[in-house]
């Protein structure tokens, strides 16, 4: 385990919407807290000093939606590579989805989950499940699994269709103050498909997924939370249609919240023609205008997270064919790169923004006390940025145990350089 870092960074140029800081300063962390935050701090005897000039800091970057595999697929992934790749990434905390095997359905799995980051040290938010392993059928434990330290309960990677039981879900959520993840997908109209359903997917001999299966089930979820009053987030979403309900629910003044990956901000479904296994995903990749809807959302506030749905697999598994190759990319390490290139660069969002998305939103959506912030007194959880350096995305590169990216060899325009996680000193030079 690392100590927690005393150290003087120099010269780095903050970017900390909660607090107004926009500018230069200096940060004297000593023992792992931040003990001064000042335009210029004069260095003592013996202490280390990093210069930061040519960096930015941001409040440590949050990941609401990976996929951490253990227990039970530890071939693919551990918390411990994990939690590594997410450091690597300039993330200081994830939210762990319950697909695991078992199901994160009951009291000894979050507790294992939260062990297990405590040997990095990391910090992990488990999400657990809606309903008893992931069926569909009856409830899950609630008061339990939020006794035991989870955030917020989904069956990802399945949808509650039953309407009935999704009301309850929400009801029994917001007893305990936990917020519903939804996957948002009706499977009937899914069915066997394994890209987005238009023009492309004809041409490459592949079935459809449409659109609707999204736009639906977000309708209906939405609907539920407005008669329960709960608390909804939407994972990953894809299509305009579902941005469009998303942006009028919240104008009603509905607690409905969202997430956008990077894949589906940066690809659309015409790459599908290399039948790249890397490129096969659930919510799959949309249409240009489905895009332009994302990054839209991303720009007005209607999508206010970027989270990556880190979903590691083995190369064997993503050797198969396309049809039968699972869905899932990873992204820890490629995201504020990404992030950077096709929003920041391109203008769509500020840096303010992109660390509202990062860090800022997720923290106040959850409810994660001393995050999305840059506070005097705190312990440092930091995320230092060269938002000018150029850099190939290569497997060798990456740290996830699994190196199933979508991004390999691109050029990105971003990189991280260093994270302070729970005031520890993670360099990536």
């Amino acid at each position: 385990m690392k100590p927690l870092h005393t150290i003087l960074i120099k010269g780095a140029h903050i970017v900390d919407p909660a607090s107004g800081r926009d500018g230069i300063f200096d940060i004297h962390i000593e023992k792992g807290n931040i003990k001064k935050i000042a335009s210029t701090i004069e260095p003592q005897n013996g202490i280390e000093v990093l210069d930061a000039k040519k960096l930015h800091i941001f409040p440590g970057f949050i990941d609401v939606h990976v996929h951490f595999r253990e227990p039970g697929f530890e071939q693919k992934e551990t918390i411990l590579t994990g939690c590594q790749a997410a450091l690597y990434g300039g993330f200081v905390a994830c939210v762990t989805m319950p697909n695991t095997q078992p199901p994160c359905d009951n009291q000894s799995v979050v507790e294992h989950i939260l062990a297990k980051a405590k040997e990095v040290p990391f910090r992990l938010f488990p999400a657990g499940t809606l309903t008893r392993g992931r069926e569909g059928k009856e409830l899950s434990e609630m008061a339990d699994l939020k006794r035991a330290g989870a955030i917020a309960v989904t069956d990802d990677g399945n949808w509650v269709s039953d309407s009935l039981l999704m009301r309850r879900c929400m009801e029994y959520a917001s007893m305990n103050n936990l917020v519903v993840i939804t996957h948002a997908e009706d499977h009937r109209l899914s069915g066997d498909g394994v890209m987005n359903e238009g023009v492309f997917s004809t041409s490459y001999g592949l079935i459809g997924v449409p659109a609707e299966s999204e736009i639906i089930a977000v309708a209906r979820d939405i609907e539920l939370a407005r008669l329960t009053k709960a608390d909804l987030h939407i994972a990953h979403v894809s299509a305009a249609g579902a941005v469009d309900l998303i942006r009028r629910a919240q104008k009603e003044g509905l607690s409905v919240t969202a997430e956008a990956a990077p894949h589906h901000f940066s690809f659309t479904d015409e790459l599908l023609g290399t039948y790249n296994t890397n490129l096969k995903m659930n919510p799959p990749l949309r249409s240009a205008r489905d895009v332009a809807a994302i990054k839209e959302g991303l720009r007005d506030g209607t999508i206010g997270m970027i989270a990556t749905d880190h979903a590691p697999h083995t190369e064997e598994d993503k050797m198969a064919e396309f049809n039968y190759a699972p869905v899932g990319t990873i992204g820890l390490e490629t995201a504020v790169g990404v992030t950077l290139t096709e929003l920041y660069h391109k203008k769509v969002l500020t840096l303010g923004q992109v660390v509202e998305k990062l860090s800022v939103n997720p923290a106040k959506r959850f409810g994660m006390k001393g995050y999305g912030s840059i506070r005097e007194g705190a312990l440092a959880n930091l995320t230092l940025v060269d938002i000018e350096e150029k850099w190939n995305v290569t497997k060798e590169g990456l740290v996830s145990k699994s190196k199933n990216s979508c991004f390999l060899g691109q050029d990105l325009k971003g990189r991280v350089k260093a994270t302070f996680c729970l005031g520890r000193f993670w360099s990536h030079a």
